[in-house]
């Protein structure tokens, strides 16, 4: 199994990124999908799921609003455009997939049962 997030850089406060994650290695309809992100001295935080089963959606208070997470069955399974960013944003995002039907109503369980390389994001003020 492999998961790899794309897509990260450096932007200032107020632009927008948008990450992509390469999955390979499992059955993409068996799992749900997600986002999480760990900053430095922080705790991981589950910021984003989406369900394959119903197309259901989590996000966390911290990005609802500014993110949007959408997936497709191709090589990229999962997106999250990010908007007005946020110097609080920055941080190591990582693309997670766990097996089950619907996200919980935290999101993705922490740890989830796969994760890959994650992608930078700095948002400067």
């Amino acid at each position: 199994v492999q998961l790899q997030a794309f897509g990260g850089g450096l932007v200032q406060a107020g632009g927008s990124l948008r990450l992509s994650c390469a999955a390979s290695g499992f059955t993409f309809d068996d799992y749900v999908i997600g986002w999480f992100r760990q900053a430095p001295r922080k705790e991981r935080e589950g910021i984003s799921c989406i369900s394959k089963s119903d197309g259901s959606t989590y996000y966390a208070d911290s990005v609802k609003g500014r993110f949007t997470i959408s997936s497709d069955h191709a090589k990229h399974p999962v997106y999250l455009p990010m908007n007005r960013l946020k110097p609080e944003d920055t941080a190591v995002y990582y693309c997670a997939a766990d097996p089950d039907d619907y996200c919980s109503a935290y999101g993705i369980p922490l740890p989830p049962y796969y994760w890959g390389q994650g992608t930078l994001v700095t948002v400067s003020s």
